[in-house]
């Protein structure tokens, strides 16, 4: 007989229930750990479709918190927590979400590892709701849950990153409502000047049109005063005219004497110099009007101001027409003196 076959034999057969017995053995762990640690963290994470913390966290409807929470056993508390799992209620609303309910747990029984593990391994997703609410500037709702992130694990640096971020988002919400208080309030000024401008505007036209009118006035009073004093001048030369011609119709019959005459407006030029510098005066002139009606030596006699008005004066003079004196109805050379003034109201 060959005896290396009958060991062969021997050991294959001591081998085969070797290998049963060490299947068995990992079967029967692979059991106990799904019964143990698998199924217990299915149960608080969840198997239904968006159930995983990993899905997005997103804002569901309000559900009312469960009656009298503080009286609920471990168990309902678990599944109170579970059930707020499966409905994305994480962290938020206040009073009925899985993070208040696992720490209910805890509180009621501190070592419970199952709320322990299941706080652990939602911290991250709870804090990116977190994050959430603060970008969408809900200050009281990510202050609340920050403070029940900190429950859980106080010195997580998270935490301090979270706070930095709310801290970051008020001040952005401060500095522009002030950058609308401001832009309100450059507004209301820009609207108040704009009005107390039209005011003053329409004060100074109206101003503007009184002192136009008072102007027009004082012009229109001026022109007829003007027009008056040339009416009265030539009323004068007429009145003179129609002495003369019945003077001379009176020497027809017999002798006349009288004084010589103006039978033409007696109407100076203006000087220049003084229309520039708005000056007004008088000259006094003797003259001699001729037999024949004509002027000759015109000299001043005196003059205010002096020496500005008298080459008006004297020009005048010898350009104005006179009906001679008479004497015994002979026409005779005679002697006078005049004031001619100058005045600007004249000069218009």
């Amino acid at each position: 007989m060959d005896t290396r076959n009958s060991c062969y034999s021997r050991a294959r057969g001591a081998i085969k229930p070797i290998t049963i017995a060490i299947l068995a053995i990992i079967a029967g762990l692979a059991i106990l750990s799904w019964i143990f640690i698998i199924k217990p963290h299915e149960d608080i994470v969840g198997n239904d479709a968006g159930s995983h913390p990993s899905t997005p966290v997103t804002t569901g409807p309000q559900a009312v918190p469960p009656v009298n929470v503080e009286a609920m056993s471990l168990n309902d508390l678990l599944a109170e927590a579970r059930k707020a799992m499966n409905q994305q209620r994480v962290i938020s609303p206040a009073g009925n979400n899985a993070f208040e309910f696992y720490l209910k747990v805890l509180q009621k029984q501190p070592g419970n590892q199952t709320a322990a593990d299941a706080l652990r391994e939602t911290f991250p997703f709870a804090a990116s709701n977190v994050e959430q609410v603060i970008n969408q500037r809900d200050f009281n709702e990510a202050e609340r849950e920050i403070d029940l992130l900190a429950k859980v694990d106080p010195t997580n640096y998270t935490l301090t990153i979270l706070r930095s971020k709310l801290d970051a988002q008020r001040k952005t919400l401060d500095e522009e409502q002030q950058k609308q208080l401001d832009q309100q309030r450059q507004a209301d000024l820009a609207a108040q000047k704009a009005i107390a401008d039209k005011v003053a505007a329409d004060k100074t036209t109206a101003a503007d049109k009184a002192a136009a009118d008072k102007a027009a006035a004082a012009q229109a009073a001026l022109l007829a005063q003007q027009e008056k004093a040339k009416e009265d001048e030539e009323a004068k030369v007429k009145a003179a005219a129609n002495q003369v011609v019945s003077a001379n119709h009176a020497s027809a019959g017999g002798g006349e004497t009288r004084d010589p005459i103006p039978i033409s407006i007696i109407r100076p030029r203006y000087p220049a110099i003084a229309l520039r510098n708005s000056q007004e005066g008088w000259v006094d002139v003797q003259y001699t009007v001729n037999a024949d009606g004509s002027v000759s030596n015109v000299t001043v006699v005196s003059a205010e101001p002096r020496h500005v008005f008298d080459s008006a004066a004297i020009d005048a003079l010898r350009r104005a027409k006179f009906s001679p004196a008479m004497h015994d109805g002979t026409a005779v050379a005679a002697q006078q003196q005049k004031r001619i003034e100058f005045k600007l109201s004249d000069s218009q």
